[in-house]
Formats: C-alpha cells, sequence, structure tokens
C-alpha cells in the first residue's frame, strides 16, 4: 500500500453522488506544484465516504486550498474515444481545509452624504 501526503488546490466544487446501496461518496479533484515551477501541476482525485463526503460538498469550493493523507491508488479506464487512461485516487483520504479563494467583487460606489436632499425626492 502506497500512502501519499500533499497539498493543493481543488480544482472544480466536489461532485457528490450516491451508491445504489445508498452510501455517500465524493470526489475532490485537487492539482498539486511540483518542485520546478516551470513544470505541469499533478492532478489526482481524493475519493471520500459517507459523513466526510457530505462535509466536503457542503463546505469545499473550487479553488480552496487543502491538505491531504491517504491510500494512493491507479484507476485505469477506457474514453468514450476508445483510448485508454489512467488516473490517480486517493482513498480513504484525511482531508483539513485550508483558506477559501478571495472572490474579489466590485465595490458598489457608495453615494456621497450630503445633507442636500437628492432632487428626484422632493415632491413638487
Amino acid at each position: 500500500m502506497i500512502t501519499l501526503t500533499g497539498n493543493g488546490r481543488l480544482t472544480r466544487d466536489v461532485q457528490l453522488r450516491t451508491t445504489h446501496s445508498g452510501k455517500t461518496v465524493a470526489t475532490i479533484s485537487v492539482a498539486t506544484d511540483r518542485r520546478d515551477r516551470d513544470a505541469q501541476p499533478v492532478y489526482l482525485d481524493l475519493i471520500v465516504w459517507q459523513t466526510q463526503a457530505t462535509a466536503a460538498a457542503e463546505h469545499l469550493v473550487k479553488g480552496q486550498a487543502v491538505s491531504f493523507s491517504g491510500r494512493l491508488e491507479p484507476r485505469e479506464y477506457v474514453t468514450s474515444a476508445g483510448d485508454n487512461r489512467r488516473a490517480l485516487e486517493l482513498h480513504g483520504a484525511d482531508i483539513e481545509y485550508g483558506p477559501k479563494p478571495r472572490r474579489d467583487q466590485p465595490s458598489e460606489p457608495t453615494p456621497a452624504a450630503t445633507d442636500e436632499p437628492d432632487p428626484d425626492d422632493i415632491p413638487f
């Protein structure tokens, strides 16, 4: 068994689903940086179940930092085009939530405070 510990940021919001047997499972897609800043990031999915899955779906958002540790398992699949692909998944992950991304919203201009009434508010 290979155990992996790392940190990264969510590449999308948590995907929550329920299995046929009624268990809740969440897939958390994460990108982690490599030591070489010019290299492409490593992408992997964190797989969590039941209460942890529900909590992740409620509290984690795209871009949020996370630290994680779990059992690394490769998964192979075939695309709809017939290509063989591999993905890395971290099962039974312990996850620590980091800060959420800043959502800079343009501030609305506040009206200047004056003692004069607005001409549109005068009834005559």
